[in-house]
């Protein structure tokens, strides 16, 4: 009984936090609601099968797969790169660490705001600095071309204190007489860093990589601020078309719908994570 007593805490916050949650979506999911978003009539699968007719899950699909593309791999990479120049660092190490980390301390709200200034076409610092070097302003958040891209720049720099601490803490589990050794070896910088930190750091990006991956497909907070889903639902990437369908349209049924699909699609990528990328993983 004691274990039960304690366990009732979280059991009583899953309960109320994801599974009722879970299971409101798919009851939603088999009914339509009429414009005040009450439940109206059973149409079944119906929901599921409008989303594809329409094109809504494939479009909604495609630009939260792009976005993840651009703000996934240049994310790891620059916090790799980041950890691994500060990672021998003998001074000015903790000024860096705390300067690289700095955006983690950030609310998404906070940072969209910043960005949305940056990205001002005529007053942002960006648009300022380019015209100081002889470019053209960008239109950042106001052309089809260019929101997704700057939305994933945003994204970029404020995943980048999360992903730099965890890569930067795998880099210190690394044992220096293996560095240590390799030097007598006559390994260079490039050739320890390709031959040991890469494999030995195989489980922290690997780690990594899921978080992202899964954080890309529910990004949702710096969209609504900056673009909501616009110009022309280029940055309408798949949570915020869940969001817009059920609590701007009052459409629960096919917003619930779409929560559900979401969650199936987050669930095969992990799943596909885990069967075929996890085999170039190095455990100690």
């Amino acid at each position: 009984m004691l274990a039960y007593a304690f366990l009732a805490p979280s059991l009583l916050l899953f309960g109320v936090f994801m599974f009722y949650p879970l299971l409101r979506s798919v009851y939603l999911s088999l009914y339509s609601t009429d414009p005040a978003g009450r439940v109206a009539s059973f149409v079944g699968a119906e929901n599921f099968t409008a989303l594809f007719s329409s094109g809504l899950f494939l479009d909604g699909i495609r630009v939260t797969v792009l976005f993840a593309l651009l703000t996934v791999p240049a994310g790891m990479l620059l916090a790799l790169v980041l950890a691994a120049l500060t990672h021998n660092l003998l001074r000015g190490k903790r000024l860096f660490q705390f300067a690289f980390s700095l955006p983690m301390v950030l609310s998404v709200g906070s940072a969209a705001v910043i960005w949305k200034f940056l990205f001002h076409p005529s007053l942002g610092m960006l648009n300022y600095g380019l015209e100081l070097a002889g470019f053209a302003p960008v239109p950042w958040l106001t052309s089809p071309k260019w929101a997704l891209f700057s939305i994933s720049l945003m994204t970029v720099w404020m995943n980048l204190g999360f992903n730099y601490i965890v890569i930067s803490s795998g880099m210190q589990g690394i044992p220096d007489d293996m560095y240590e050794s390799a030097k007598i070896g006559g390994a260079g910088p490039v050739a320890m860093f390709r031959q040991i930190t890469i494999p030995l750091l195989s489980p922290t990006l690997f780690f990594v990589l899921v978080v992202s991956i899964i954080s890309a497909f529910q990004s949702f907070g710096q969209i609504n601020i900056l673009t909501q889903g616009g110009p022309m639902d280029s940055t309408n990437v798949f949570v915020y078309s869940i969001y817009r369908e059920a609590f701007v349209n009052f459409r629960f049924g096919t917003g619930s719908a779409q929560a559900l699909l979401l969650f199936v699609v987050i669930m095969l990528l992990t799943l596909i994570q885990f069967k075929w990328i996890e085999r170039k993983v190095h455990y100690q």
